[in-house]
């Protein structure tokens, strides 16, 4: 009874490790296929966006207008970008002060108003001014008698009668007086009063403060009643006519650059409108923030309203380089890369090729091309409509009609 139990379990034990080792081998044959075509497909991968090329008919063609023609080389000038402002030279503003302190009775002038040089600005009134001209006055008569008696003395002299010790005391308080009486009339002058007048009698209760230049009044710092001291800053004038372009090339840039050279500029205040200037002086140390160097140029064709502190962009022509170039529309950007399309006439059709170029300098409507491979000499490229052949190329390889 025990030996066919056993017999029977034996029997059924071979027959699970038959069915066992037919389920490995029938697995293992089904993998098999899977892992060759994942190897075929991972070996011969489809590129992503592949260019192919676009064909377009007669009738495309000419209702497109494209052009083609072969890549040629175009004259482009070399920039230097810089910012800055405008600005006036040194010798166009001016800071109208006070010469000697006084009050301000009356202000002429108002901001933005037009002067012209030794235009009254202001006048100013103090008991000093009263005084100045008093010592004047005494000094003065106190110099026509010196001058009698200096006279005297020396003809007593000639004649042997008078001594040369009191001949010399009175030319010494002579020329004193003399010189006292000269700085006197210093202080006048730049007070703008006439000490001619004076001596005739005229006592000038006020003085007037002068313009020293042609301009426009910039800033008015005082008000009326107003004590100002000697030196203290009560008017600024600026003369815009000789407005210039105040430019700050950098570093990397500043040997480029040189007297005469053309600078074409805009301001934002005079949108679509491009001045040009002419290079006149270039710095000679760096600003530290940043670091730039000035360069002035003389503004040729001015329009609008210029004033100073107007924030300007420059283009600097620094040079001319002949280099290959197409037009704009030639050119198309796809994922980072640009491309232009070689043409070729193929029966009836066109068919247009892309190839990559690396686009450079612009200028004009017009894009340097560097080529990255070469050229086949008589190539034709297509001018313009790059976006619509790029399009079209892409219907390609999407299949679309």
């Amino acid at each position: 009874m025990n030996l066919k139990i056993i017999s029977k379990t034996v029997k059924i034990m071979k027959i699970a490790i038959i069915a066992g080792f037919l389920a490995f081998v029938f697995a293992s044959c089904t993998q098999k296929p899977t892992a060759t075509a994942d190897k075929e497909v991972s070996a011969n991968p489809i590129p992503e966006g592949a260019p192919t090329s676009a064909l377009l008919t007669r009738q495309q063609f000419s209702a497109l207008e494209i052009k083609t023609d072969t890549l040629s080389k175009q004259n482009f000038s070399s920039v230097v970008v810089a910012n800055g402002q405008l600005e006036v030279l040194p010798q166009n503003e001016a800071s109208v002060t006070a010469i000697i302190g006084a009050n301000v009775i009356s202000i002429e002038v108002f901001e933005g108003k037009e002067v012209r040089q030794g235009q009254i600005l202001a006048y100013l009134s103090h008991p000093d001014l009263l005084n100045l001209q008093t010592r004047y006055l005494n000094s003065w008569n106190q110099l026509k008698y010196a001058e009698k008696d200096f006279q005297r003395q020396k003809a007593l002299y000639e004649g042997q009668v008078g001594a040369g010790k009191d001949l010399q005391k009175i030319q010494s308080d002579f020329y004193s007086l003399a010189g006292e009486v000269k700085n006197l009339e210093a202080q006048l002058k730049l007070l703008k009063l006439d000490p001619i007048k004076i001596n005739q009698g005229t006592i000038y209760e006020k003085v007037p403060v002068v313009s020293p230049i042609n301009g426009f009044i910039e800033k008015v710092d005082v008000k009326i009643g107003q004590y100002v001291d000697p030196q203290k800053q009560m008017f600024e004038v600026l003369n815009n006519e000789h407005i210039h372009a105040d430019l700050m090339v950098y570093e990397k840039d500043v040997n480029k650059v040189k007297v005469g050279q053309k600078v074409a500029f805009t301001i934002e205040s005079l949108s679509g409108e491009i001045l040009s200037a002419t290079i006149f002086a270039v710095g000679k140390s760096f600003e530290q923030n940043p670091k730039a160097v000035h360069v002035h140029a003389e503004i040729e064709n001015k329009k609008g309203l210029l004033i100073s502190g107007m924030y300007i962009t420059g283009r600097i022509s620094t040079g001319n380089d002949y280099v290959y170039a197409l037009p704009e529309g030639a050119l198309v950007n796809e994922e980072g890369k640009s491309f232009v399309f070689i043409s070729e006439q193929v029966g009836d059709n066109w068919k247009f090729s892309p190839l990559e170029v690396i686009p450079g300098q612009q200028e004009d409507g017009y894009v340097e091309i560097k080529l990255l491979s070469p050229l086949k000499k008589g190539s034709l490229i297509a001018m313009n409509n790059a976006y619509y052949l790029l399009s079209e190329m892409k219907k390609g390889e999407t299949g679309e009609e």
